[in-house]
């Protein structure tokens, strides 16, 4: 049979191998680490706390993928209404915040919506975000509340940005929608994102556990080379593979590097290629009645974090009886914001400002806290992006590598995304066998 190498075990590689399982394939997949998961997978402490690498949930519509992913937890898994807060100047809003401006100061509101209604009549050529949410909000709102935001969360500020990203991300609001929110409380959700799935026991990774029980892995198989020509792959442990097909999830600036003899101008534009970083200060707290939401956004650049999440509105499994938990995500990138010193400097700035900001009491009691690094996060749509990305697809796309997942397509990819890019690229790997798909 055609063997298939697949680099990783991440969501996508996953999609990847699970395409494969129908076809006449040896399919193997590699991790450099000693388990399974890639950015899917969920930290467990001994102290009972349970944290996904970041706030990772399933609201696809997609009945396939939906299917797909109850089946591998047996249909274990509770659906939540999603629930969202904005923390703006000390002020709490409902979500999205432009259709929910009741509670800011008088002035404010009038002030944004006198704005949003000049900028009404204006013909503006959008050549980037900043653009965009002038357009689309009017000048107060777009710089005090979507502006802020972008630069804390994608480390740049949005005029850097293109507006590829975006898809149903971003709600641009009817002025009778704003003027609503404005005078009461209670609005229609207009969120793109009504309701999601979390498995029930084991975090965010138990969508992967019988996808792991049934596919061939090699763990602690770090790639040092790969030699499209010979069809080989070289470990640091000394091991090495052939392969018929190769697809990899890896993130492209790592994977050209692993390439010997590659054109410098694609290690250029490798280089280009933007994404951020973030510390995650995961949070142990004594109580669970601290949180209504699941996630929280904030807006005001003193505040260190730009989101947070509450674990244990996810899943009850993800703390120990009685106790609460938050996740704060901070954000940096080597080419915009160089992150500097080490996680758990973090820790105590981020429970400062979850103090200064109301989400937890002056003498709280912190029952577990830590901070991890993840050295690629979320991919930046920076004005390098298009380009440098053709060219670097285009040469793996010469020598024969199938990229996929988020940092392997370079997208802004949630759960049924990464899934489908998987499966792209196990067709594009049968298609380079001369295989038919079935």
């Amino acid at each position: 049979m055609a063997k298939v190498a697949i680099l990783g075990t991440g969501i996508s590689a996953f999609g990847a191998a699970s395409r494969l399982k129908s076809e006449q394939t040896d399919v193997v997949l590699y991790d450099k680490n000693s388990f399974h998961g890639g950015h899917t997978v969920s930290l467990k402490y001994k102290e009972g706390f349970t944290f996904d690498i970041g706030p990772h949930v399933s609201f696809t519509s997609d009945t396939r993928i939906q299917e797909m992913l109850a089946a591998n937890v047996d249909g274990q898994f509770d659906t939540h209404d999603y629930k969202f807060t904005n923390s703006w100047k000390g002020h709490w809003l409902g979500h999205p915040a432009q259709t929910n401006l009741y509670g800011l100061p008088p002035e404010v509101i009038v002030k944004i919506i006198a704005d949003f209604v000049e900028q009404s009549g204006k013909q503006v050529d959008i050549k980037n975000y900043e653009d965009w949410l002038l357009v689309s909000y009017g000048r107060t709102f777009a710089e005090q509340f979507p502006g802020q935001y972008t630069f804390k969360y994608h480390t740049t500020p949005a005029r850097n940005l293109t507006t590829d990203w975006m898809g149903p991300r971003m709600y641009r609001p009817k002025l009778e929608e704003m003027l609503h929110g404005a005078l009461s409380p209670i609005t229609p959700n207009v969120h793109y994102i009504q309701k999601f799935r979390y498995p029930k026991h084991g975090g965010f990774s138990a969508y992967l556990s019988k996808w792991a029980a049934t596919t061939h892995m090699e763990l602690n198989h770090e790639v040092v080379r790969i030699e499209p020509k010979l069809r080989q792959v070289a470990f640091k442990n000394g091991r090495t593979t052939g392969y018929d097909a190769l697809i990899s999830s890896l993130p492209l600036p790592e994977l050209v590097k692993l390439i010997p003899g590659i054109p410098r101008e694609v290690v250029s534009a490798a280089e280009r290629l933007a994404c951020s970083a973030c510390v995650l200060v995961n949070v142990g707290v004594g109580r669970d009645d601290f949180a209504d939401t699941h996630i929280d956004y904030f807006y005001d650049l003193d505040v260190i974090f730009p989101r947070i999440s509450y674990p244990h509105m996810m899943a009850k499994s993800n703390t120990p009886p009685g106790c609460g938990s938050v996740q704060v995500e901070i954000y940096f990138s080597p080419k915009y914001r160089p992150f500097v010193g080490k996680p758990e400097d973090y820790i105590e700035p981020t429970i400062r400002d979850l103090i200064r900001c109301g989400v937890l009491h002056e003498d709280e009691k912190i029952v577990f806290k830590d901070a991890v690094y993840i050295p690629y996060a979320n991919i930046i749509f920076d004005h390098d992006r298009a380009a440098a990305l053709k060219r670097v697809h285009d040469y793996l796309d010469e020598v024969g590598i199938q990229p996929c997942g988020r940092y392997g397509e370079w997208g802004y990819f949630w759960t049924d995304d990464s899934i489908k890019s998987g499966e792209r690229a196990a067709e594009k790997a049968l298609g380079r066998l001369g295989k038919v798909s079935s």
